[in-house]
């Protein structure tokens, strides 16, 4: 099973902990001063798709498993944390151990809630942690640069080619991110240096989703002098990442009522306040889904009259590998994969009437799954091997 984990980043104070907390309805510290959080808090939260409840009812299981995405809140990082400024070798080494990233920034003004930074500049900030990320990086690269140059030079021009080879993926990668400053998931890698940039933990090669943290009424309004400026630094730096605006104080205060019916009701209140016409909605689903896609993240459903579940695997993956997450049995001995589609399900009805309109497909090893088949695999008896 994949356990790929976003971890929340950011300068202090600009609403990690409160969106962490709004995100997983837990009760990680969010108190007014850097470094309130010391030890990342981890939580799962479930990705929102209204598929599995279909699902769920059409084949009147008795349970229902959906998908997954582990969220971290890790400790705000200050200027000068990758020499360890703040606490921040400590920071940065939780940063490593993430899979993905949920950048997060602050966009509103509020006199009792301190900036490390002494104003609010959203930009400045994405420019900070951008760059303490990056010489974290540049360190780690750089130490394994000058080592892998020594071993090469010791070994001569009739030296092994394999380890001039990786001096040579390394070099490229010390270039990119050392001497042209760049991230390492803007670069264009191939097979062996994506290899060398994952075993490193590169930092600056993980995937990133923006976040800007809005005042309640900036949210409400969808306007905020902030927003067109972090969207055009991104498209110049990052074209292509996410931009999402959110508001901590509202998606906290939806987070403490407890029925759809309050939480209406004070959606229907903010918008008479501030007199917006259009509704206003909690952004947290497509936040988590956002983040689950970053990941190349996606799940094929298991039905059955006992339970309907969601089974993630990444992009890419092929019948067999698929199978093996549910059990490697079903890896080792697979025969082949009944896969129908989900809107070939809904619309026909059911699995009979898929199977009548020659919707019902039998794949064999070289299928690659996408984001929602129903699948039922077929498996041989695995020998377990001979001592």
């Amino acid at each position: 099973m994949l356990l790929e984990k976003q971890g929340i980043v950011g300068l202090p104070n600009v609403g990690k902990s409160s969106f962490f907390n709004a995100l997983t309805n837990s009760s990680a510290p969010s108190e007014n001063f850097p470094f309130c959080t010391i030890d990342p808090e981890e939580a799962r939260v479930e990705v929102p798709d209204p598929r599995i409840d279909v699902l769920y009812k059409l084949y009147n299981s008795s349970k229902k498993v959906p998908a997954y995405l582990t969220c971290i809140d890790i400790a705000g990082l200050v200027k000068g944390a990758h020499e360890g400024q703040g606490l921040g070798n400590a920071f940065l080494s939780h940063i490593r151990a993430v899979d993905g990233i949920f950048h997060l920034c602050r966009a509103f003004d509020d006199a009792d809630v301190i900036h490390v930074e002494g104003a609010v500049d959203p930009v400045r900030d994405l420019e900070i942690i951008h760059t303490e990320l990056r010489l974290k990086d540049c360190e780690l690269i750089t130490k394994h640069y000058e080592s892998k140059g020594r071993d090469v030079a010791r070994l001569g021009v009739n030296g092994d080619k394999s380890k001039k080879e990786e001096f040579a993926a390394v070099k490229k990668i010390y270039e990119w991110v050392v001497e042209k400053k760049k991230d390492a998931r803007t670069g264009d890698w191939t097979g062996k240096e994506i290899d060398i940039i994952n075993e490193f933990q590169l930092i600056t090669a993980k995937p990133v989703v923006y976040l800007c943290n809005l005042s309640e009424k900036d949210y409400a309004r969808k306007k905020n002098k902030w927003l067109p400026k972090i969207k055009a630094w991104i498209d110049e730096n990052y074209p292509g990442d996410v931009l999402i605006p959110y508001s901590g104080t509202f998606e906290n205060a939806l987070s403490q009522l407890e029925t759809e019916a309050e939480r209406t009701d004070y959606c229907a209140q903010l918008a008479a306040k501030h007199e917006i016409t259009v509704p206003i909605i909690s952004v947290l689903p497509k936040i988590i889904t956002t983040g689950y896609s970053a990941l190349r993240l996606f799940y094929f459903f298991t039905c059955g009259p006992m339970e309907v579940r969601c089974w993630t695997i990444r992009q890419g993956t092929k019948a067999p590998q698929a199978a093996g997450v549910i059990h490697t049995d079903f890896e080792k001995g697979f025969i082949m994969a009944e896969i129908m589609k989900y809107t070939d399900l809904i619309e026909l009805g059911s699995e009979a009437a898929v199977k009548a309109a020659g919707k019902y497909m039998m794949k064999g090893r070289e299928t690659v799954i996408t984001d929602g088949d129903i699948i039922h695999f077929k498996a041989g008896q695995v020998n377990a091997s001979k001592k």
